[in-house]
């Protein structure tokens, strides 16, 4: 997997007079999001977050943001390496990096601007940022990685700022799509520990819907059903300690039903292998006294319930 990480995938010719980068991504990668700015101003992270401020260095130029999704992530250093090692390749000096708790830790993650989920997570807890920069002909270029990872997958942001005719840095995937080694983490984790957080799915505050989107959770766990046609799953959904538990186990039954409907009517999955029920908060697994804990307790499980 690292090998693969390592290796340059080089799929576009560069302009002229430009080193056009591409970055591989282990194989099962997932683009998740994105967007592109044709003029704006950025603010480069130059430092930790010290003493209620974020050192940061104004540029502008083309915003180029892309989000990757990668099952069967050991760790995060294991993507972080292999794409720091890459962009070094490509003429980019680093300016700053950090981990975690020397970038700051919460007050980092949301003093830097980050793609919404469920196109990007961040787990509080661990993760790498740097960024850096090189010179190229159309003028200065610089870029910021995020790495993370939630309990199924690993998450990478890049955003390359620079000149609008610059090929834009472009992450390249062995397999852009879901396959059977995307499920393959799912069922591991479900069969050794009885349970998987979907931490890759979003609810609307206070919505029982299941928002929009190609959640990779839901492939996987779709796939491991029809694999599995004896297991039988259970979905609980679970709330933050916001309101009285009778509505909020209400609400979190309601979402787990909703995630239950999008395995079967968009994935194909067995309404016979399904159920579905909500605990509201009497499970948290952060304090719900910050608001990233409220947002960790918001989730819906999977729990293996029979294996007949």
């Amino acid at each position: 997997m690292i090998a693969r990480a390592l290796a340059l995938c080089l799929i576009a010719a560069p302009l002229p007079g430009l080193a056009a980068p591409t970055l591989s991504l282990p194989e099962g990668a997932v683009k998740s999001g994105g967007s592109v700015t044709p003029l704006d101003g950025f603010a480069l992270p130059l430092g930790p977050w010290q003493n209620g401020v974020l050192p940061t260095r104004e540029v502008s130029g083309q915003v180029n943001r892309s989000a990757w999704q990668i099952a069967g992530i050991e760790t995060t250093m294991q993507l972080y390496a292999g794409l720091r090692a890459q962009l070094v390749d490509e003429g980019f000096v680093p300016l700053f990096e950090c981990e975690t708790n020397g970038c700051g830790g919460f007050d980092f993650r949301y003093g830097i601007e980050v793609l919404p989920e469920p196109q990007m997570h961040v787990d509080l807890g661990d993760f790498h940022y740097l960024s850096a920069e090189r010179t190229a002909e159309a003028g200065p270029e610089v870029v910021t990685l995020l790495v993370s990872r939630s309990s199924l997958h690993g998450f990478v942001e890049l955003t390359r700022v620079g000149a609008a005719e610059a090929r834009p840095i472009a992450l390249a995937a062995a397999v852009a799509a879901v396959t059977d080694a995307a499920a393959a983490p799912l069922g591991e984790a479900l069969e050794r520990d009885g349970a998987v957080a979907l931490d890759d799915l979003v609810f609307e505050t206070g919505a029982a819907q299941l928002g929009g989107g190609d959640f990779a959770s839901l492939h996987a766990l779709a796939d491991y059903l029809e694999s599995h046609p004896g297991a039988i799953v259970t979905l609980v959904g679970h709330t933050d300690a916001e309101g009285s538990l009778a509505a909020n186990i209400t609400l979190s039954e309601k979402r787990a039903r909703s995630v239950a409907d999008r395995l079967i009517t968009e994935f194909g999955a067995n309404p016979a292998q399904l159920s579905a029920d909500g605990v509201g908060y009497l499970a948290p697994r952060a304090s719900n006294l910050s608001e990233e804990g409220r947002r960790k307790n918001r989730r819906v499980e999977a729990i293996l319930a029979s294996t007949r």
